[in-house]
């Protein structure tokens, strides 16, 4: 784990958490940052107003983190067990168990009210739709738009800022799904770039950053043809492309609290992104550890966080 100044934009320290930490996730009540040990099977806790960390949870699996909107639950998305797993959200007790019949689970996002939440199965090439209340599935949607089918790798999946469609990046695809997530069908698709990986809001909902992660596995050699899509929700096309200089491999991470820089980790680099979200420009390449994954921004504004790397609402 990295602790960067976001102003100075360098590395205040290293520490160790668990095995293959994967994101770092705000808890609901916004006191706690959880980093997700994937291997490790822990959650270490982070107070976000000294950076120091707490002794961590023991839970299986948690390749990613959600609370449900209500705040009644954590959810631990373990994706190598394909299964969603409610916990109490402030100390991770277990309390229930939901198997899902796609591999690969691992990103997730609500409806606007709360009632639903669909996630990606990336190795499935599906979406699985899951009932919040009864903690049931609803169904399966393969997304095939590109003409892909189970070969596609669904990535990220965020909300319009109106919540009538999800926006649902595909690494295989090079580009986005647009899913009604009511109707539970694709309704669109927009092509961005190679490896598309995570989507991002900007400050005033009027774009989604997307990132491309310049490569269409899980391992790639460095300095690929990396990017971001500037995407306008609303017309659902791509109005600016910002690549990475000299290339790169832009993949998770947030807006700023003020939304004028973008970070982003460089997952086969070794390293951090900062773009200004004005000009597009990139302005700061911080050197960090191997493998850099789920870069969280703090703070953020907003009520309650939803999980993931900062969906707040």
């Amino acid at each position: 784990m990295a602790v960067i100044d976001p102003h100075t934009y360098r590395v205040l320290r290293k520490f160790e958490t668990g095995a293959l930490p994967q994101h770092v996730v705000p808890a609901y009540d916004l006191r706690t940052l959880w980093v997700a040990n994937d291997l490790g099977n822990t959650l270490t806790p982070i107070d976000p107003e000294t950076g120091r960390a707490g002794k961590a949870v023991r839970v299986a699996d948690p390749y990613n983190l959600y609370f449900t909107p209500d705040g009644a639950y954590a959810v631990v998305v373990a994706e190598r067990l394909q299964r969603f797993d409610f916990r109490d959200p402030h100390t991770m007790a277990f309390h229930d168990s939901v198997h899902v019949d796609c591999p690969g689970v691992d990103h997730l996002e609500f409806t606007a009210e709360g009632r639903y939440a669909l996630a990606t199965c990336e190795f499935s090439g599906k979406l699985v739709k899951l009932d919040v209340e009864t903690h049931q599935v609803v169904g399966y949607l393969v997304l095939d738009s590109a003409g892909l089918g189970a070969h596609g790798a669904p990535q990220d999946i965020r909300s319009a800022p109106d919540g009538s469609v999800f926006f649902v990046a595909d690494m295989h695809a090079d580009g986005v799904y647009v899913v009604d997530p009511y109707a539970f069908r694709t309704t669109g698709f927009i092509r961005t770039g190679p490896g598309t990986h995570g989507i991002y809001p900007s400050r005033d909902g009027r774009y989604l950053y997307v990132t491309n992660r310049g490569a269409h596995t899980l391992r790639a050699p460095p300095r690929g043809p990396g990017s971001v899509s500037v995407l306008d929700p609303v017309a659902r096309q791509v109005v600016a492309t910002w690549p990475v200089p000299k290339g790169g491999s832009p993949d998770m991470g947030n807006v700023s609290a003020d939304g004028t820089e973008l970070w982003l980790s460089g997952r086969f680099d070794q390293e951090v992104y900062v773009f200004d979200t004005r000009s597009g420009r990139l302005l700061h390449r911080i050197s960090v550890g191997r493998g850099p994954h789920g870069l969280t921004v703090w703070p953020q504004p907003g009520r309650y966080s939803l999980g993931h790397t900062g969906n707040m609402r």
